[in-house]
């Protein structure tokens, strides 16, 4: 294995081992974000079993809440081996308080590793590993159904099909319109909306919408939303009990230990993303932690996935809300690793796919959100993005985009990033121009990789084009070198 599969795309069995690797990339201009690769070898039946005890509460299992969360939120045991149609991204199923421990303790690890390999490394999270996926699950149906109901308010007021920056709502309507639905009275409704919280526009935007449901406002406590189901308007808070309280805690309170390591060690934090049922909660938490430590610098970086149809007013939002409330903004642009379970339990479950109906369109999407935020980058020295990508065609387009908007490598704005193993011929060639550029490394112990490898192997057609690609290229250049009798003489 050591010589085969787990050589190509695993850097070694732990953190002195993987030094060489990490040398022999910095030698490149190549930087690493350390990842350890292991995860637990479970049977889909144990899978199953584990998400579905993971993902109910204990009010549902009472036979109380089931019905409050929408289909797409619930947990369902068809889809409940979350591995399944995955190829590349890692999967953590919850099993106790303690393994969540243990996760976090990985990721420290990891942190002090990749601080102690460079002045600039990055190490990936993923925030399933630090917590009960329910919360994930109840917090992206509320945070959704929140959305829409601020949608739900702009079609009244005649303002749709508008992107989401651009939709703003008559706050004076919007009084009215919740007072009619029976939500609260009208003094407490005023409250709300005040010339503090929204400023003196009239308007209300999504932005400023959002800010309606943080802890810091009382709304919250008392807001209901219109089931579209039943007719019938329901809190979109659920009860916790004491332990879930106590778990969501602990959730939070490892995200913070790991963001202020990550501080101490002058490491950037990038938050890996994940299914769409769990991403919102995601990008909401990872929201926070950038606003508590992206002050000086991004030291948090948020994934958006490029396939989904919401990518681009994701981005936007986002950028804006960086802008208004003066924190550093931080991103890694990725297609996404979830398409094909995505699609199908959208079709399964019912309920409308997330994902764009094409690769050219999800490319389209790549570009465009790309795009946006190299424009924010050319006004703003401290925001950065990643580029993670291994596809060519989107390299020459960001190196294009840079070029003429007068972005360069010096700035350290743009990153690059690929996976351990895949895609050389992008990686250093921008490393040796100066290119901040990153492997993507996972790390671990051979037999308790092996879960990763399993998949990793079901890229073999899309490793094997990379592979005939740098076969190419170097073909091209030995013919080049026997052609002007330079085959033995280094370029200049």
């Amino acid at each position: 294995m050591k010589m085969t599969f787990y050589g190509q795309f695993v850097a070694g069995e732990d953190q002195e081992s993987i030094r060489p690797v990490i040398q022999h990339n910095r030698a490149f201009g190549v930087g690493s974000i350390l990842d350890y690769g292991v995860e637990e070898d479970l049977s889909p039946e144990e899978a199953e079993r584990k998400e579905m005890e993971s993902c109910t509460s204990a009010a549902e299992r009472e036979g109380s809440g089931t019905s409050k969360r929408e289909r797409q939120y619930q947990a369902h045991p068809a889809f409940g081996d979350r591995r399944d149609g995955v190829i590349s991204a890692r999967t953590y199923f919850y099993a106790s308080e303690a393994k969540c421990d243990s996760h976090m303790e990985t990721f420290l690890r990891c942190i002090e590793a990749s601080g102690g390999a460079s002045d600039d490394g990055f190490s990936a999270i993923k925030l399933t590993a630090l917590g009960r996926p329910q919360f994930l699950l109840q917090f992206s149906d509320v945070l959704t159904k929140w959305r829409r109901f601020f949608h739900q308010m702009a079609a009244e007021q005649g303002k749709t099909g508008l992107a989401a920056m651009d939709t703003k709502l008559e706050v004076a309507v919007l009084q009215e319109s919740v007072a009619k639905m029976g939500i609260a009275s009208r003094t407490e409704i005023e409250n709300w909306f005040t010339a503090e919280t929204l400023g003196v526009s009239g308007t209300l935007d999504l932005l400023d919408w959002n800010s309606l449901i943080d802890s810091r406002t009382e709304l919250s406590k008392h807001l209901v939303v219109p089931n579209m189901q039943t007719g019938q308007l329901e809190p979109l808070l659920s009860r916790f009990t004491e332990e879930e309280e106590l778990q969501l805690t602990r959730m939070l309170q490892r995200m913070d230990i790991l963001a202020k390591k990550a501080a101490e060690m002058g490491v950037r934090l990038m938050v890996d993303a994940e299914q769409t049922y769990f991403q919102p909660a995601i990008s909401r938490l990872t929201l926070e932690m950038q606003r508590k430590f992206n002050v000086e610098k991004p030291l948090i970086f948020n994934t958006y996935q490029c396939y989904l149809k919401d990518a681009y007013d994701n981005v936007t939002l986002d950028v804006e809300l960086a802008r208004r409330e003066g924190w550093c903004f931080g991103a890694k642009l990725v297609r996404g690793a979830y398409m094909a379970q995505e699609r199908t339990r959208a079709a399964e479950i019912g309920y409308e796919d997330p994902i764009n109906p094409t690769y050219e369109a999800t490319n389209a999407m790549y570009h465009r959100c790309l795009n946006y935020v190299l424009e924010e980058l050319k006004h703003n020295s401290k925001a950065k993005v990643m580029v993670a990508s291994h596809n060519e065609d989107t390299v020459h387009f960001t190196l294009r985009r840079m070029e003429e908007l007068g972005l360069y490598p010096a700035d350290r704005q743009v990153y690059f990033g690929q996976l351990l193993g895949m895609c050389d011929q992008i990686s250093f060639p921008l490393g040796q121009a100066g290119f901040p550029v990153y492997k993507y490394v996972p790390y671990g112990p051979v037999m308790d990789v092996l879960p990763y490898l399993s998949r990793r192997a079901l890229e073999n057609s899309g490793v094997m084009k990379g592979a005939w690609r740098e076969r190419q290229l170097l073909w091209q250049e030995l013919k080049r070198r026997i052609r002007t009798g330079s085959l033995f003489h280094r370029p200049a």
